[in-house]
């Protein structure tokens, strides 16, 4: 089945940033080339111009100077000269009168008669400008010649500063053509050598781009199909990597909170389990005393009264259970707070072994408190901390032998510290780690009748007051709670 998000090749963000990229890199570099061409071709043919100008202006000067001295020998001297520049640059030189019969220049000074000649409009045009004392320049087809022609000309002046000739230079564009098609071919070849490059790097460059970029979309697909595994493992310090690195953290705590969530759910359907097998033996007692009863199948009163006394006890303790279940459920509320209040940790335990005298003397264990203050005040909820406490020495009551002692220690430095320490029966190894956990029940016949969850409310207790708790044991010699909190400084919490 082909995937319905399969994007087009065209449609790739590395198509898109090679065309792109590679686009405008190759564009620039033509622009910059026809640029270049265009200014080193006028710049060869101002050169040839300046050039030509400059050769016609010496020529005119000298010219010039053998017609104001009547210098004919000299000037049939210079016109040789002359004859010699043409065969060598390619320029044929012509001296010529300016066509007016009063001021006609003696043909001793003169090399070419033009009267005879069929000149093209751009050599009548810069004679003409020559005539009125400016040296003119014109590049086109020449007629004569039968090719392209460039043609400066320049004035020849007489005694009177008249115009009475015309030096003309015409001169052929051969070499400057060759250097403009040799620069070119040059342009040409730099040209395709900088699209060649520009295309390499826009290749780099997309790759560069595109390949986090589909490593980033890769994962990302992973994680919403679920699957929390995969990293990018992209590095470095540019905004891609950043938000990779961001990606990863984001996948990790997926990871995480998943991994949560797996234990939350085994924790509730363990919970409900634990509940309802917790629920159903008392109710399958009551059950049976009640269908005993209400059949009449129980003769005597005595008897009678025996049942309902059981169905007392399995009723007070579903009750206990309930009630610890509701306890338990608002101390694994996260947004569940306690009201804490200056609280005098010595006068809880002296509630507390007052309530447990006459338990603790019909069960000859002997409770022993120890603290050297009358006072050891904390921020904390009294009814809390109180049934806290009750849980552990109840726990210890409970597992201690007849003639034991219970030991119950308090004291303050920089933080408090409480000590409950029995001679009972203590916790194996293997028990010890599971003490706290949701309905975990020794199978010793002391725990017959608990539901669970005395631990497990004491340590969220514990939690709710920032203290810690720690438990030590040892079979047949007995068990210790340790419990450390922060002292009441003086300041009330809001």
């Amino acid at each position: 089945m082909k995937r319905k998000n399969k994007i087009p090749f065209y449609q790739h963000l590395f198509v898109q940033v090679l065309v792109g990229f590679g686009a405008i890199l190759v564009v620039f570099v033509c622009i910059i080339g026809i640029v270049y061409t265009n200014l080193y071709e006028n710049s060869i043919e101002d050169t040839y111009r300046s050039q030509l100008k400059s050769q016609a202006g010496r020529i005119s000067q000298k010219m010039s100077d053998y017609v104001c001295q009547e210098d004919k020998e000299g000037a049939f001297l210079y016109q040789e000269y002359l004859e010699t520049v043409t065969n060598s640059e390619n320029t044929d030189i012509w001296l010529i009168d300016n066509g007016d019969d009063d001021e006609e220049l003696e043909r001793e000074f003169t090399n070419v008669d033009i009267e005879d000649i069929d000149l093209s409009n751009e050599v009548n045009k810069v004679i003409t400008e020559a005539k009125q004392q400016k040296i003119a320049y014109a590049c086109g087809y020449d007629k004569i010649y039968e090719r392209t022609m460039m043609c400066v000309a320049a004035p020849i002046y007489g005694k009177k500063e008249e115009v009475v000739g015309i030096v003309l230079l015409n001169s052929y564009v051969t070499q400057k053509d060759a250097l403009i098609k040799k620069s070119r071919e040059y342009t040409m070849y730099s040209i395709v050598a900088g699209a060649t490059l520009a295309v390499f790097f826009s290749v780099v460059l997309a790759f560069a781009i595109t390949r986090p970029m589909s490593r980033l979309r890769y994962v990302a697909a992973q994680l919403t199909k679920g699957d929390y595994k995969f990293r990018t493992n992209l590095k470095g310090k540019n905004e891609i990597a950043y938000f990779a690195q961001s990606m990863d953290t984001l996948a990790e705590r997926l990871e995480e909170n998943e991994q949560e969530r797996k234990l939350i759910e085994q924790a509730r359907i363990d919970f409900f389990a634990n509940v309802s097998h917790e629920l159903r033996t008392p109710i399958t007692v009551v059950r049976g005393y009640a269908e005993c009863l209400a059949d009449d199948v129980v003769p005597s009163e005595e008897k009678k009264h025996l049942y309902y006394q059981r169905m007392v006890s399995e009723c007070q303790g579903m009750e206990r259970l309930v009630g610890d279940l509701l306890t338990l459920s608002k101390m694994q509320n996260p947004h569940f707070t306690i009201v804490k209040e200056p609280t005098n940790l010595v006068q809880i335990f002296q509630d507390i072994l007052r309530n447990y005298k006459s338990i603790s003397e019909k069960k000859k264990v002997d409770i022993r408190f120890q603290c050297e203050n009358e006072i050891v005040m904390m921020m904390g909820d009294y009814d809390r901390l109180r049934q806290l406490f009750t849980n552990i020495i109840d726990n210890a009551l409970k597992f201690s032998h007849e003639g034991g002692n219970i030991y119950v220690t308090l004291e303050q430095d920089e933080k408090i510290h409480v000590f409950i320490r029995d001679e009972g029966i203590g916790i194996s190894e293997e028990e010890l780690p599971h003490i706290f956990e949701k309905f975990y029940k020794s199978k010793l016949r002391q725990n017959a009748k608990g539901s669970g969850l005395g631990l497990v409310i004491a340590k969220y207790i514990v939690e709710k007051h920032e203290g810690e708790v720690k438990v030590t044991s040892q079979l047949g010699v007995g068990t210790e709670f340790s419990f450390e909190f922060q002292p009441f400084n003086g300041e009330m919490e809001l």
